[in-house]
């Protein structure tokens, strides 16, 4: 009976750039709304604002970082943290070695 107002969480889908850019055209065509839109091809509503949203940013219209600048955001993010990782593991091992010698 608990179940009864809730909804199960979709599973995770991935979509190519080129069915992006397709929605975020039919988007900005005008001829359907963007809840229509998501709704006729089975997308959550948030997902094509944001689609929308980052096209815009990528096409210069509206402020933010692009798509090709969040890439490299995650990938220096990714790298900060191995060598975070890296640094904390010779961090241990002199320490140890440290302590072997005396």
């Amino acid at each position: 009976m608990e179940s009864r107002g809730k909804k199960k969480p979709r599973p995770r889908r991935s979509f190519t750039p080129e069915f992006k850019a397709e929605i975020v055209e039919l988007c900005r065509r005008g001829d359907r709304s963007v809840g229509q839109v998501a709704k006729d091809f089975d997308l959550t509503e948030t997902a094509v604002r944001l689609w929308v949203s980052q096209a815009e940013v990528d096409a210069g219209e509206r402020d933010g970082l692009t798509s090709s600048e969040r890439e490299e955001l995650t990938a220096l993010r990714r790298e900060n943290r191995r060598l975070r990782e890296d640094v904390e593991v010779l961090k241990r091992a002199t320490a140890f070695f440290v302590k072997e010698t005396r």
